[in-house]
């Protein structure tokens, strides 16, 4: 047997495709899976740094795998807290054996690192010039699974005031169209057929406009050059990736859009996929703290444009996140969330304490709101919210729907991405990968459970599901 890795992911989705390339490379020289942490020979650890609980988790898990590893292994952190926080791990946690930033081996095999070295020195910075070994366009393995999270960009342009993401990923950088297609193609060539894919950067919206030459190499993805939608707004690349990804795999997903960038066309590119799901990254819905956050809208607009995609498409999706304890945050702001969450009506929200990150916008701001009255506030939202959620699931209940399966005993309609939201409980014996007609009978939380079979109508007030979805073929030739 060769030698062995183990492979530990925390964070956000971003970071799993990030470890999906990284196991094509270790792969590819030469190293297999291990069964477990003390059976592996190399244990690589991508860890997340975005706020100060998720920076702990990764240390946590560092010190945890170093006491379960075999004696002679090798100990690696890479991801965004190695990038971040690199020369700090290499000097306190001596039992990392190698910190690797972003675009460096896993291995120590990089150019210009010295014998002993434990740090791999890279920082991207404002830049657009992708590393040597760029995760972003190494291959990836077959999917294991029939859904599938794609980076199609790295970095961020945005200047929001609480996020310090543009200071270890760098400017924005995305990828050619053609390698998005290829990397689907790859992702689709395992034993479980590929249902789902799930766009994923730090601004997807604004894919591909940062491309002199375009998405595609063709020019059209300047700022400058992009062209009009078929309705209001300018008709971004990310319009035209969606529909070419749409017209090979079932489910196109979008997460983590900007308010601001969700004009006419792409609402319509979104609807044809027939996954009507949008993630919208809000923040908040008070004028002054958005203000304060370097964000756009308030809580007026984003009901507004929600509306107008109801409008159009009943039985949209809306997931949504919002930062608790933003310095400055009043009792008014805070009412004024409460009232905005019981006026939407999203199906999925997510509330996350403010934290205080260094060289940051917020950083500097006076107002901190105390840790107890933040949990406080966490709890009435979440409390709100959960009642919500728990409504719109209700309303389901007597649909007919079209469930993707997952796993053994479970799959999810278009209302659900994966791993984030509920799922929908099916029949053990359905065969992964495969589409099915259901019934949901019952609703148990966020959770639906679904028989086989169309039984009955839509209930008032929901949309049925898109048509067409199954037809198109889970791979097509270019």
């Amino acid at each position: 047997m060769g030698r062995r890795y183990w492979l530990e992911t925390l964070g956000c989705p971003k970071n799993q495709v990030d470890s999906d390339k990284l196991v094509g490379t270790l792969a590819a020289e030469g190293m297999e899976p291990a069964r477990s942490v003390g059976d592996a020979d190399l244990v690589v650890v991508n860890t997340c740094a975005f706020i100060e609980a998720a920076r702990q988790e990764s240390i946590d898990t560092i010190l945890a795998l170093a006491d379960e590893r075999a004696p002679g292994a090798r100990l690696v952190v890479t991801g965004c807290l190695a990038e971040r926080h690199g020369d700090e791990l290499a000097t306190e946690l001596p039992e990392i054996d190698l910190v690797a930033p972003f675009g460096h081996s896993l291995t120590g095999t990089a150019p210009g690192v010295a014998a002993g070295d434990r740090r791999v020195p890279v920082r991207l910075g404002a830049t657009r010039v992708a590393p040597a070994f760029d995760l972003l366009n190494l291959p990836r393995p077959p999917s294991r699974s029939p859904w599938a999270y794609v980076k199609v960009a790295e970095g961020c342009d945005r200047n929001c005031g609480f996020c310090a993401i543009p200071s270890f990923r760098g400017a924005q950088r995305s990828r050619h169209r053609a390698s998005i297609l290829a990397e689907v193609d790859a992702l689709a060539a395992g034993d479980v057929p590929l249902g789902e894919v799930v766009l994923v950067a730090q601004d997807l919206a604004s894919y591909g406009i940062d491309r002199s030459q375009g998405a595609d190499g063709s020019g059209a993805g300047s700022a400058s050059a992009v062209a009009p939608g078929p309705r209001t707004g300018t008709r971004r690349p990310i319009v035209d990736l969606v529909r070419s990804l749409s017209a090979t795999v079932p489910r196109v997903r979008l997460l983590y859009l900007y308010p601001s960038s969700l004009d006419g066309a792409l609402v319509d590119a979104i609807l044809e996929t027939g996954v009507p799901y949008f993630d919208l990254s809000l923040q908040h819905v008070s004028r002054p703290l958005l203000a304060a956050m370097r964000r756009w809208g308030d809580g007026d607009r984003f009901l507004e444009r929600i509306a107008e995609i109801r409008s159009e498409a009943p039985g949209a999706a809306f997931r949504s996140s919002f930062i608790v304890g933003y310095p400055g945050e009043t009792e008014d702001d805070h009412d004024r969330l409460l009232a905005w969450l019981e006026d939407a009506q999203l199906d999925w929200v997510g509330f996350f304490p403010y934290s205080r990150e260094e060289g940051t916008h917020a950083a500097t701001l006076d107002g901190g709101v105390p840790d107890a009255l933040v949990a406080e506030r966490i709890r009435e939202c979440t409390a709100l919210q959960d009642a919500i959620t728990a409504r719109r699931r209700d309303d389901l209940i007597g649909a007919t729907v079209e469930v993707l399966v997952d796993r053994p005993g479970e799959g999810r309609t278009y209302r659900e991405a994966p791993e984030i939201d509920g799922i929908v409980r099916v029949p053990a014996d359905l065969a992964p990968g495969s589409f099915v007609t259901m019934h949901i009978e019952a609703a148990v939380g966020p959770d639906l459970v679904g028989a086989v079979g169309p039984v009955g109508a839509a209930p008032v007030g929901a949309a049925p599901e898109p048509a067409g979805a199954r037809s198109r073929p889970a791979r097509v030739a270019r």
